[in-house]
């Protein structure tokens, strides 16, 4: 019975690959977003400088994990986790292949139909993740009791599958967007491949993922979705895709006043939509206790999140134009340095996974919070040496490989200590109606993660304060305030570790 108990459902692995192509498909393209918009146009890019490029990297990794609260809603709502997931699923493959086309078609398209096409592009790229994203982590938590000691193990491999997509899709798609002889195109088609391929393995596995996930009227002997789901299904992505054309079609004939109030507007529906559901489907002190830790330790997330980031926007700029990439005369392309995270992971996912294990029987766990507090500590050393080779660039030198390298590594280790166990607290800790809501609420820390760090750089420029020291202190305070406040949070959790 022991051993049995010490097992993973075969549905973690078939959602393990699942999210490894989706990751595949989103990695390989944000390896190249950057690059691809400050490329000149004879280089097939947008010629875009350096402050337009992170705003797009800002907005469009921002709106990526806002959404998430739009999917999270209907899936808890109307349709369960397991459609919602096929809808995003289809949809974000459709995104990816009409950036490809925006690289493909540069010579036959006047230039603001082609960037109105990667526009269009993005724009369901961002909606497809909404749904798609909350929904996948919230099925891994349904196979596990919230003081399961396994779950945190789990949530340490479905991890691992994240990784391991970003692993291949930088190599793979950033490899052939960045080649001379292959282009832009080849890697955002490589990328929608790779998401075609998460939607056919899922559907493939159905069975292992048994009642969960499914819609909430469905009854209990059912275990894959019928003809009027796929129905459903296919209504929702066409009316999706139409829907973002005509949004984007007329918000290019929109004044920029204009365009700032809509976007102030749907914020604060957003923000109003989210309180009411969360309001309204929390219930009794306990509920809301755990409610508050999340709301804590969910603006917490926000600053490691736009540290972490720097990664695919003036970390990848500072590959490209800072660091010698020369190899015995070959040159490794500027997007595999991400790809240093992703191998950490995969190198140390499976040591931390064990490790919480042991340290459970042991008595030695650590809480929750103290965790993210060992990950803003890591994040703030990262850094540090972040600003010394930055020090270094600024003499005018190319700086070796291996200063980048510790700081992905450094990183890493914060993300352990903080990501995953992030996705496990609120699979605990949300009430059981209001997981999915909840589930994007933490989305929404990363999303404003994501575009703090896209917009830190120039915002700092304009007091004249340099970007990574100011990551440092900013998460070495924070951390320190966790650790202060712990007892509290602990205390706040009411028994859930």
């Amino acid at each position: 019975m022991e051993n049995t108990k010490q097992k993973h459902p075969k549905a973690l692995y078939t959602l393990f690959a699942t999210e490894m192509w989706e990751r595949f498909s989103y990695y390989g393209m944000r390896s190249l977003l950057t690059l691809y918009l400050t490329a000149l146009l004879v280089e097939g890019g947008f010629g875009l400088d350096r402050e337009q490029a992170l705003a797009i990297y800002a907005t469009f990794t921002g709106l990526v994990y806002l959404t998430p609260i739009l999917g999270g809603w209907i899936s808890d709502k109307f349709f369960g986790q397991r459609k919602t997931v096929f809808i995003g699923g289809l949809v974000m493959a459709v995104g990816q292949f009409l950036i490809a086309s925006s690289a493909f078609m540069m010579n036959s398209l006047d230039p603001a139909t082609r960037q109105f096409l990667f526009n269009f592009g993005l724009g369901v790229l961002i909606i497809g993740n909404g749904f798609f994203k909350p929904n996948i982590s919230t099925v891994v938590g349904d196979f596990y009791d919230n003081n399961d000691p396994r779950k945190d193990s789990a949530f340490n491999i479905f991890y691992l599958g994240i990784n391991l997509g970003a692993i291949l899709g930088t190599f793979i798609a950033g490899g052939l967007g960045e080649s001379k002889s292959w282009g832009w195109g080849y890697g955002f088609l490589a990328a929608g491949i790779g998401m075609l391929l998460s939607v056919i393995w899922l559907k493939w596995r159905e069975t292992t993922l048994e009642d969960k996930g499914l819609p909430p009227d469905s009854p209990k002997d059912k275990k894959v979705l019928d003809g009027k789901d796929w129905a459903t299904i296919f209504i929702w992505v066409v009316g999706l895709i139409a829907a973002v054309f005509v949004l984007m079609y007329f918000w290019g004939m929109l004044s920029e006043t204009v365009k700032t109030v809509i976007t102030y507007s749907i914020f604060t529906v957003i923000v109003l939509g989210l309180a009411y559901a969360i309001g309204k489907g929390t219930n009794g002190a306990d509920e809301w206790s755990r409610m508050a830790v999340i709301i804590v330790l969910a603006v917490f997330n926000i600053v490691f999140w736009a540290g972490f980031e720097q990664a695919g926007g003036t970390f990848s700029l500072f590959a490209e134009n800072n660091t010698d990439r020369m190899i015995f005369g070959w040159e490794m392309p500027a997007t595999w340095f991400q790809n240093v995270n992703s191998f950490s992971i995969l190198l140390l996912a499976p040591l931390f996974s064990a490790m919480w294990l042991w340290l459970d029987k042991k008595g030695w766990n650590p809480r929750t919070p103290m965790k993210f507090a060992f990950g803003l500590f890591l994040g703030g050393i990262a850094f540090f040496v972040m600003t010394q080779a930055q020090h270094l660039a600024d003499t005018g030198i190319k700086v070796s490989p291996w200063w980048l390298v510790s700081v992905y590594v450094i990183l890493t280790l914060g993300e352990l200590m903080l990501s995953p166990i992030g996705l496990s607290m609120i699979t605990k800790l949300a009430p059981v109606k209001l997981v999915s809501i909840v589930m994007g609420l933490w989305m929404a820390s990363f999303a404003a993660g994501n575009y703090m760090a896209g917009m830190l750089e120039s915002i700092l420029n304009k007091y004249h304060f340099p970007l990574y020291p100011f990551i440092m202190w900013v998460m070495f305070i924070t951390g320190g305030i966790i650790v202060l406040i712990s007892p509290l949070l602990n205390k706040a959790m009411k028994g859930i570790h």
